[in-house]
């Protein structure tokens, strides 16, 4: 995005287009010497057979400052495993896959759970918690990025930019990827544009100023899956398992560190994904359910802020947001137009009605089940309570990679 404005608590890191990329990458490959990078990839198996993952690996294949690349692999029985292994093997660094559904990892998800420290339902949260762990207790690297196995539009500029405000040691800590979500045809990201940044704003308006949302309202895609962190912070981050992942872990950086120590990059001139479905008849699937988690996180998060919140304020809020939303389509309306991106004014009426239900319903969800835990634990209280399960998952994950 061609602008240098900053706004809000976080550092915004701009694309002005005066470096080349074979700069960027030359810098941090004298950087990864001292300081290890590694690549979090969590996967479903059926990606494998997706468009995007394949052409992905190619350019992988070709950075040279990474050292090492995790893969989180879900959904996956025995022979699915092996071929997974077979089709990450083209890439030149080392490799180590986590398979969550064999026997080994399954074992050490089994000695979690007789203690309480299981990460519980399976989803994409819950595999990057136990790729993150393996990372750092396995001292896999000085600093992580993790980006989705699913970007139609990846580049080799991606994991650049997204690695280095970090790697360079210029006092960052956590780094944020953000871009133009869209396919070159439409407007995507409905559920940042038409759910989260409108509820935000609401919230505002209802609560007052609060540094937590301001802090969260700064960034221009919270719910990227891009981010790089330092991994001596990993440690202390719990993150949810379900689709409040995103949300959850900016809000266990807004706990752990500094807003100074915290930044945003742009990654992409353009970013394109599979797109989930809305789903406005069925609150369990799709965009409907991830919007109520999203807003389930926020409000548990305000409550360990010392807010409270009354059936009468979840009621003043789907109000306000409401107002707030249709006023955005309008905003979006007029972008679209200008960049010459079809847009359905009747398509995003229809999704801010879904997301308003969701503001009501995940405010139900949070007054009837107040005390249900909202993130995972994280790993240093993990480690605390069982020592040994570092040397147990790094040693799992090798003797699967050792098996024929």
């Amino acid at each position: 995005m061609s602008d240098f404005h900053q706004n809000g608590p976080i550092a915004t890191l701009h694309n002005l287009g005066t470096r080349s990329l074979e700069s960027l990458e030359a810098e941090l490959t004298r950087i990864a010497r001292r300081r290890p990078l590694a690549l979090i990839i969590p996967s479903l198996y059926s990606e494998l057979q997706g468009p995007a993952l394949g052409p992905m690996l190619e350019v992988i294949a070709g950075i040279p400052y990474l050292s090492t690349v995790i893969i989180g692999l879900d959904q996956a029985d025995r022979d699915e495993y092996l071929h997974a292994r077979e089709f990450f093997s083209r890439l030149p660094q080392t490799v180590h896959l986590l398979w969550h559904d064999g026997p080994r990892l399954r074992e050490v998800d089994e000695r979690l759970a007789s203690a309480g420290l299981s990460p519980g339902q399976p989803g994409k949260g819950r595999n990057v918690w136990y790729c993150l762990g393996f990372a750092t207790t396995c001292g896999m690297a000085e600093v992580v990025a993790v980006h989705d196995a699913d970007i139609l539009t990846y580049d080799r500029a991606l994991p650049a930019k997204l690695l280095y405000p970090v790697a360079a040691d210029v006092g960052f800590r956590f780094c944020k990827g953000y871009y133009a979500r869209t396919d070159g045809e439409r407007l995507g990201g409905r559920v940042s544009r038409l759910f989260l940044t409108p509820l935000l704003r609401a919230l505002k308006r209802v609560l007052g100023p609060l540094d937590y949302l301001e802090f969260l309202d700064a960034f221009r895609y919270p719910l990227s899956g891009e981010f790089a962190v330092d991994a001596s912070d990993i440690s202390q981050l719990r993150i949810p398992a379900n689709w409040g992942l995103e949300i959850g872990l900016l809000s266990e950086v807004y706990r752990n560190l500094n807003a100074k120590q915290v930044c945003q990059v742009d990654i992409a001139e353009r970013y394109d994904h599979k797109h989930q479905a809305l789903s406005p008849e069925d609150a369990s699937q799709g965009l409907a359910r991830m919007s109520r988690e999203i807003a389930l996180s926020i409000y548990r998060k305000l409550a360990t802020e010392g807010v409270t919140l009354t059936p009468e304020m979840f009621r003043a809020l789907k109000a306000s947001y409401l107002r707030g939303a249709l006023d955005m389509i309008q905003h979006y309306q007029s972008d679209a137009r200008l960049n010459g991106l079809g847009f359905s004014f009747h398509d995003e009426e229809v999704a801010v009605e879904t997301f308003s239900r969701a503001v009501i319903e995940a405010g139900e969800a949070y007054l009837a089940t107040p005390f249900e835990p909202a993130y995972i634990s994280n790993w240093s209280r993990v480690v605390s309570a069982l020592p040994d399960i570092p040397e147990a998952l790094c040693e799992a994950v090798a003797r699967d990679a050792a098996e024929a």
